[in-house]
């Protein structure tokens, strides 16, 4: 597709619209919090779409379908898992996290709600956690940029390297200039180009393919076994895609979407919006995927770039099948996929560096305004990082992004899971549920043993950690006591 294309003059259109988004949150931007959590002033459409659009990536339209389109209905058991997953998320943690965060300090991340949260003198949590954040992070943004650069490359034709760099650019204006409220006005736009593009792209290959009979016909005849939802499978390697959902307790990209909303009362409508939202999204990823077989099976002429990385199959279905213009804003819903989790990311990695190292160890005494450049200089810093580790072309998207989504699930899961449940819970058994977790998750992924995803024995063990640990130790103080019961009395009020 040549460069001249429509589809170039849709995302410049695309990419200038988020920017001057991120120039709109500029100007609401008065302090650090509302550069990490705008100002906790975001409403239940947001916080749904947001809390949606930063948890998807690339993935959605990328790992997913490709996934599918290669091995068929088996690998649907992974959309199952995050659909059960994010609800549990919504009902048990968001408005728990949402009051617990503004008893205990008005923290403005993760570390500094576990800090406050069980009254961490040492700050071996702070620490801890903002490291987990950094390193994980930093491997996820570098998921979201693969994806943007195998976007930019198999659409204009470029170079992997330069596809790398155009990918990431638009991504790090905004969230630079913007950032909570930027990212998160975006979200909602980017959330509801993915749901549009999930929604007509299958519909329209149907109809390529004949209508429903015949594209079911033609998926049989490629591999009957592609409606074999237990296809290869065992009953490690199903609860091994069904664990995924396990994954949203510990995520701060979207556990930052519960702490900003303006009030717990959002909570509920917000869950419904979201959990529509994905349901929708879900099921149209899987279906690209699926009826992309029936497709390129009928149509081998233009399926090289799909056999040679079935990653490209919502791409490629785009081109082929639709107008230049059209092709152009489906082609930008991976970009939103991608700008959304990628920005939320980067501003996570960036509060991290700022709130818990710079400001609690350097400069406690730091004016908001200086607050807010350093975050700015922080996204410059994390999105450097993250290029550079993606910028080996052979990597998959979905293999970075299982291990990230691992890490944070066993490492943080439990202990944000647990500490807005239990009132018994103290810093050490945090502090044993942060490392067992962890550690599980790194050493589990290098050996690899029973074929299981690493995120079901560190969230496991992690578990155990903290109600052991818990249980050893003496008591929570009258303190800690106190603002547990007066946030959860709120929360039960909302």
């Amino acid at each position: 597709m040549s460069i001249t294309t429509p589809t170039l003059v849709t995302f410049v259109i695309y990419i200038a619209l988020m920017v001057l988004i991120g120039l709109a949150a500029y100007r609401a931007t008065n302090n650090f919090s509302d550069y990490i959590l705008g100002g906790r002033s975001i409403g239940s459409f947001v916080t749904a779409l947001s809390a949606g659009a930063s948890d998807m990536s690339g993935w959605l339209l990328m790992g997913l379908p490709g996934a599918v389109y290669l091995s068929g209905l088996s690998e649907s058991w992974i959309a199952i898992g995050l659909i059960v997953g994010a609800y549990l998320n919504w009902l048990f943690v968001a408005g728990r996290l949402r009051v617990q965060t503004e008893h205990n300090g008005n923290a403005l991340t993760l570390p500094d709600y576990f800090t406050n949260r069980f009254e961490d003198s040492s700050r071996v949590l702070r620490i801890f956690s903002a490291v987990v954040i950094l390193v994980f992070f930093t491997i996820y943004c570098a998921s979201g940029i693969v994806a943007g650069a195998r976007l930019f490359e198999s659409t204009f034709g470029l170079s992997y390297e330069t596809a790398l760099w155009a990918g990431a650019a638009a991504t790090i204006a905004y969230t630079f200039v913007g950032g909570f409220l930027a990212v998160s006005w975006t979200d909602t736009v980017q959330a509801s180009l993915m749901i549009f593009a999930l929604i007509l792209t299958p519909v329209v290959v149907m109809l390529a393919t004949g209508g429903i009979d015949p594209t079911f016909a033609a998926i049989e005849m490629q591999n009957a076994t592609n409606f074999d939802m237990l296809k290869g499978a065992t009953f490690v390697g199903v609860i091994s895609l069904m664990a995924w959902g396990l994954g949203y307790f510990g995520q701060p990209h979207i556990l930052a979407r519960f702490m900003a909303a303006d009030s717990v009362k959002s909570i509920a409508k917000a869950r419904r919006i979201s959990m529509t939202w994905m349901i929708l999204c879900l099921g149209g990823a899987v279906a690209v995927g699926f009826f992309g077989i029936a497709y390129f099976s009928a149509h081998p002429d233009v399926a090289g770039a799909v056999s040679e990385n079935p990653e490209r199959v919502f791409i490629e279905l785009a081109k082929v099948l639709f107008n230049p213009w059209v092709a152009g804003v489906l082609l930008s819903a991976i970009l939103a996929a991608v700008m959304s989790t990628l920005s939320c990311q980067l501003l996570v990695c960036s509060s991290a560096l700022t709130e818990d190292f710079y400001k609690s160890f350097l400069r406690k005494g730091a004016s908001q305004r200086e607050l807010v450049w350093v975050g700015r200089g922080m996204v410059l810093l994390v999105a450097l990082v993250a290029i550079f580790l993606a910028s080996n072309p052979e990597n998959r998207v979905l293999g970075l992004v299982s291990y990230a989504w691992a890490g944070f699930g066993a490492a943080f899961g439990p202990v944000v899971l647990i500490s807005v449940m239990w009132n018994r819970m103290t810093r050490n058994g945090a502090l044993a549920g942060m490392l067992i977790g962890a550690i599980t998750v790194i050493v589990w992924k290098q050996f690899g043993w029973l074929g299981l995803y690493e995120i079901i024995p560190g969230f496991l063990f992690a578990s155990i950690g903290i109600v052991v640990f818990s249980l050893l130790d003496k008591a929570p103080s009258a303190s800690m006591l106190k603002r547990f019961e007066e946030a959860e009395r709120e929360y039960q009020a909302g």
